[in-house]
């Protein structure tokens, strides 16, 4: 039995809060990026689980509008947006969004830099932005569109590029003495450059890798899968002991002077119930009333921290500001309170 068995009273809550952030989010004129690709996944995500048709015609207009104006070229986190384009084509069937997806999976297949195994490159511009490097980011950003997109089209070969995205984002980031994920890795000096277990890329990890068992038909029959489930596994482990009293997670992870992170906690969180795991239940309830003690009525989801880069220092990470409504504290939020709509429901 799930853990959060909410009355009607809780479960309208639970739906207001949902539509607050949605609205919320859709009024941010958020550009076509990261930010807006981790908001908007969040946003379909709220549509699944309520079927409220008015979230749908929102990101139409918005993905239409931007269309018109004319999309940006592709890059590691402008891929983010796949998501949103991925569903809205499952939903509307209009070439205009195939197009976008085939054109983002191209970019990504054969014009990505890459390193190594055929590892994707991190990069946030057209420019070699981070030379040979690694960042847990690029799973939510490009290995697990690649894996919608690829499974969407039955091409193995995508599905194949894709988990070896995440076999190798494991190789290179999870620490095997804690099963924590560190925030980047550089292949070039081969070491994690200031070698810290930032929140937020485990939310990234985590998330991702809950839904690959979610996304792929017979995931059990491809070996890397069975390296995901385990990595997760472990990793969720590791996760529950960090937990603090008012049920978050803080942007270093095992660092006490480090403040609570509200996005982290909610991709991590979410993850948590994407998994399924009863041993992990205490850790959810506890986690859902931290995190809606940090929406407010207007639907801003608050402590969320800035873009972060892999900082050089604990300072460096313990002062990126949170006093600002992001795109991906919205999203992730979203994501997780639908996450738990949907069990309840």
């Amino acid at each position: 039995m799930f853990p959060l068995q909410l009355n009607d009273e809780e479960k309208a809550k639970l739906v207001d809060t949902i539509d607050a952030v949605v609205r919320k989010t859709m009024a941010m004129d958020l550009t076509w990026d990261w930010p807006c690709g981790v908001a908007f996944h969040g946003v379909t995500k709220a549509y699944e689980v309520t079927k409220n048709e008015e979230y749908l015609k929102m990101l139409i207009q918005y993905v239409d509008n931007y269309i018109e104006l004319g999309l940006p070229s592709w890059n590691v986190n402008t891929c983010a947006m796949g998501h949103t384009v991925l569903t809205l084509y499952q939903e509307t069937k209009d070439e205009k969004y195939l197009d976008i997806i085939k054109s983002k999976v191209e970019y990504l297949r054969h014009d990505a830099l890459r390193f190594g195994d055929h590892v994707l490159q991190h990069t946030v511009s057209s420019n070699n932005d981070f030379p040979e490097q690694a960042w847990a980011d690029t799973l939510f950003m490009a290995a697990y569109f690649l894996l919608r997109a690829g499974v969407m089209f039955d091409d193995k070969e995508i599905i194949e590029d894709a988990l070896n995205q995440y076999y190798w984002h494991i190789e290179y980031l999870q620490d095997k003495a804690t099963s924590l994920w560190y925030h980047g890795y550089n292949n070039v000096n081969k070491d994690h450059m200031s070698g810290f277990y930032w929140g937020r890329a485990n939310a990234w990890a985590a998330y991702t890798m809950s839904q690959v068992g979610h996304t792929l038909p017979q995931c059990y029959l491809y070996p890397k899968f069975m390296d995901v489930d385990c990595s997760l596994r472990d990793q969720l482990a590791a996760l529950k002991l960090l937990q603090t009293e008012n049920g978050l997670w803080r942007t270093i992870l095992d660092d006490p002077e480090s403040y609570e992170e509200v996005s982290a906690s909610c991709g991590i969180a979410a993850a948590m119930v994407e998994n399924g795991n009863p041993l992990h239940f205490p850790y959810i309830k506890k986690a859902y009333e931290g995190i809606m003690n940090n929406i407010t009525p207007d639907g801003r989801v608050e402590n969320v921290s800035g873009g972060t880069a892999v900082m050089r220092d604990k300072e460096g990470y313990r002062n990126v500001p949170k006093k600002w409504t992001q795109g991906w504290g919205q999203g992730l939020a979203l994501t997780f309170l639908s996450s738990i709509l949907k069990r309840v429901q």
